[in-house]
């Protein structure tokens, strides 16, 4: 029997845009192999299967079409929001394979929101030679960071280099080699690659190619959102409280809108979720 998939774009701009997910809210019966044909069925980035459910407490998996990938944000908050829909506003633990995340799903005047908390930090630093190789593949030079801001490796669920350009027109023609960086991000799980520039203070435009899952460039990335927040934190540049836009996937006519909210023992990161 071929299971219900709903199909959510999360972290639109108002009613548009966003970052398509596929979401199975009962995967109770599906071997490994169904979820992963499910997944290049349904074509998006990510679909998310919840496999087992007890209560608020969820054991949650995720595949993109051609491989399953250990925790994905904006398909944990379209499942928040379709969870929501449901059973109205409430708190969850997803199990994911990165270990338990918190998703919280209140209603605004738009429709449900869901947020994921990720208490998950580490910051870390890249080799200088897979600096070198990440930006050859890239097409960029040292001469396109922003000096302050120091490549970096960060995880919040998954691991993300962190590259901040100093110019924000650099970010505006995305070309690199596909191939050796999906090669490059599978040898060392980076999902994706978290590339920003500061529009204005508390607001980063960003892009992220997603190589990793088979797919060019995602529209909007929760656990890179995640990572980011890390990164700022640890490195000095934003304080509990602080709470930082970003603004992704208006290169691809998919304007999405992703708020982190850093705290001191974990990063948050919101957004709604359209039918599609």
């Amino acid at each position: 029997m071929h299971p219900e998939i709903l199909r959510l774009a999360a972290f639109p701009l108002e009613n548009a845009g966003g970052n398509p997910a596929g979401v199975v809210l009962d995967a109770t019966n599906l071997s490994d192999s169904q979820m992963q044909a499910l997944a290049k069925e349904v074509g998006f980035s990510e679909t998310a299967f919840i496999t087992t459910a007890l209560a608020e407490r969820m054991r949650v998996r995720y595949f993109s079409p051609e491989m399953e990938v250990d925790f994905c944000g904006h398909a944990t908050i379209a499942t928040g929001v379709a969870l929501g829909e449901i059973n109205g506003p409430g708190e969850y633990i997803f199990e994911t394979n990165t270990g338990d995340v918190g998703v919280e799903v209140t209603k605004s005047d738009i429709g449900y929101i869901a947020e994921l908390s990720s208490t998950t930090a580490m910051v870390s630093q890249i080799e200088t030679t897979l600096l070198d190789e990440l930006l050859e593949i890239l097409h960029y030079n040292p001469s396109n960071l922003d000096p302050s801001h120091p490549v970096l490796i960060a995880n919040a669920g998954n691991a993300h280099p962190i590259m901040i350009l100093e110019n924000p027109d650099t970010l505006q023609n995305l070309d690199y080699n596909f191939d050796a960086l999906k090669a490059l991000c599978r040898s060392h799980n980076w999902p994706t690659v978290q590339l920003l520039a500061t529009e204005s203070p508390g607001v980063w435009q960003s892009r992220n190619p997603f190589a990793f899952g088979g797919v060019y460039e995602d529209p909007a990335t929760g656990s890179a959102a995640a990572a980011f927040g890390v990164y700022l934190r640890d490195l000095g540049f934003a304080k509990p409280g602080d709470t930082v836009i970003i603004k992704q996937g208006f290169t691809m006519s998919q304007p999405s809108l992703l708020k982190v909210t850093i705290e001191a023992t974990a990063i948050k990161v919101a957004g709604g979720a359209i039918h599609l």
